[in-house]
């Protein structure tokens, strides 16, 4: 069988599928609810077709982890529950035509994010390509992936407890100050979750290296694709958290956008 083909019917079938279910349903979060499986699916059509060559395995494995971890967050969110949708779109939606959202439903959240999350696999194509034994960096490879997957936990973990604290206040009739997180690796940088799923899949195209000893392959651009897709993401979300919050501005001047680096100045933050 020829792995590339299946996996880009299952990104065809995929985007369509989300498309329709978001007309039938008005949400628009159903490539979402999708983010985290549909990788597995492509890794694991390449890993069945390779003969269980080492390195697509253990691609295949690190991913599995990773779509494990993912979901089990969103689900936790209630991502998958009616109504679970991604409040930025209802903002969004505000802001433009109807007309105009549905273009960019269509073109944007069902076909494009579908792109993104098939493109961002194929380093697994070159790897497919190559075959032969795992090495030193594969292995060094995996640690940094795995580190990045922790790293992403434990972000997302201070975010949920955050946000539980948050709904607590309000249960006991109080305004939760301050609005947002700003510790833990929130004091780091503004947006550590992100910084490290970013860096899960730039690691992920390092594999194509280490199978070819080449630097440069056409299956970077899905850490690429991925890395403009969060550019984009993290400018909205900051235009609402500004709006929502009158302190965020200061935390933007002290703290790094994405990369985890020192506070600008030592002043804690309450």
């Amino acid at each position: 069988m020829d792995p590339v083909r299946i996996s880009f019917w299952i990104f065809v079938a995929t985007s369509a599928g989300t498309w329709l279910l978001s007309l039938a349903t008005r949400e628009y979060s159903w490539t979402d609810r999708i983010w985290s499986l549909a990788p597995l699916a492509y890794l694991w059509v390449f890993a069945a077709a390779s003969g269980g060559d080492p390195r697509v395995v253990l691609m295949a494995v690190l991913v599995t982890l990773w779509g494990a971890r993912l979901t089990f967050n969103f689900a936790r969110k209630g991502g998958y529950a009616p109504g679970g949708e991604d409040y930025r779109w209802g903002i969004l939606q505000s802001r433009l035509r109807p007309w105009q959202f549905q273009v960019f439903n269509l073109a944007f959240i069902s076909i494009y994010q579908n792109a993104i999350i098939w493109f961002m696999t194929l380093p697994v194509v070159t790897v497919f390509r190559n075959p032969g034994p795992l090495t030193f960096w594969d292995w060094v490879l995996a640690a940094a992936f795995l580190a990045a997957l922790a790293g992403e936990t434990l972000a997302d973990q201070q975010q949920w407890n955050f946000q539980q604290w948050k709904k607590s206040q309000r249960a006991a009739g109080h305004t939760p100050d301050p609005g947002f997180l700003q510790t833990g690796l929130f004091r780091f940088s503004r947006h550590p979750n992100f910084f490290f799923e970013q860096a899960q899949w730039w690691v992920f195209y390092g594999f194509a290296i280490a199978a070819t000893g080449s630097w440069l392959h056409w299956t970077v651009l899905g850490a690429v694709l991925l890395t403009l897709l969060f550019a984009g993401s993290t400018a909205f979300t900051e235009s609402i958290s500004r709006s929502r919050y009158p302190a965020y501005a200061g935390y933007q001047k002290r703290t790094s956008a994405v990369i985890p680096l020192p506070p600008r100045f030592r002043a804690e933050v309450q």
